[in-house]
């Protein structure tokens, strides 16, 4: 099974791609500026027993660099769009570009993407949303507003592929990673739920949603 990742070298993005080198799976991942670290990753995925490891750069907010990964792109089984970005700071503390960017990254970046890659993509679209996409919290205004965009823009596109792709939100509650401060629930957790999900030993409630904690 072919299956695409973005955000592959740090927090839930990095233990995913463990988790599914271990099935043997063959992998398509990106890296924004950690290229050292996209060597050390694909180094332990193919000891851990993927079958193919490629990486790619990738800045989801530059629309150049996703039209030329999408043309280096051959069919895939899965998209898991798992970058994004955080600000943790109420909003009047925020600059345009913290917006911008957590905007662009997670939300209008994964958008473009998904675009160029659909026709490519066989069997399922797994959009990592969160607890954050589903209640507002104080403190993670833009953040919120882009995993709320995440679940809408997974909804209606669920709406448009209905009976040929699995359009589904995974949703994370507090995860360790760099993002929390390594706070929260252990990413092999959420590993395994994106795993189960992708093999459907796990399906999406009627919107579309797998919320982590319920698991």
């Amino acid at each position: 099974m072919k299956i695409f990742i973005t955000g592959a070298t740090h927090g839930i993005g990095e233990a995913v791609v463990y988790y599914l080198a271990k099935e043997g799976f063959e992998l398509f991942l990106t890296y924004n500026v950690a290229g050292d670290k996209a060597e050390k990753v694909k180094k332990k995925a193919y000891d851990l027993g993927a079958k193919a490891v490629r990486f790619s750069q990738l800045d989801l907010r530059d629309n150049d660099s996703i039209k030329t990964l999408g043309k280096n792109i051959e069919d895939l089984d899965v998209l898991i769009n798992n970058a994004g970005v955080i600000s943790w700071k109420n909003l009047l503390d925020q600059s345009f570009e913290e917006i911008e960017d957590q905007l662009r990254v997670t939300l209008e970046g994964l958008i473009k993407l998904t675009r160029i890659l659909l026709p490519k993509i066989k069997k399922k679209i797994i959009n990592i949303a969160s607890g954050a996409g589903k209640t507002g919290y104080a403190g993670l205004t833009t953040y919120c507003a882009s995993k709320f965009g995440v679940r809408g823009f997974t909804q209606a596109l669920r709406d448009e592929f209905a009976g040929k792709i699995d359009v589904i939100s995974i949703n994370p509650g507090m995860t360790k990673t760099r993002m929390t401060n390594f706070r929260g629930d252990p990413v092999e957790k959420v590993a395994g739920i994106i795993y189960k999900t992708i093999v459907g030993e796990i399906g999406p409630d009627s919107q579309g949603d797998v919320d982590v904690w319920l698991y």
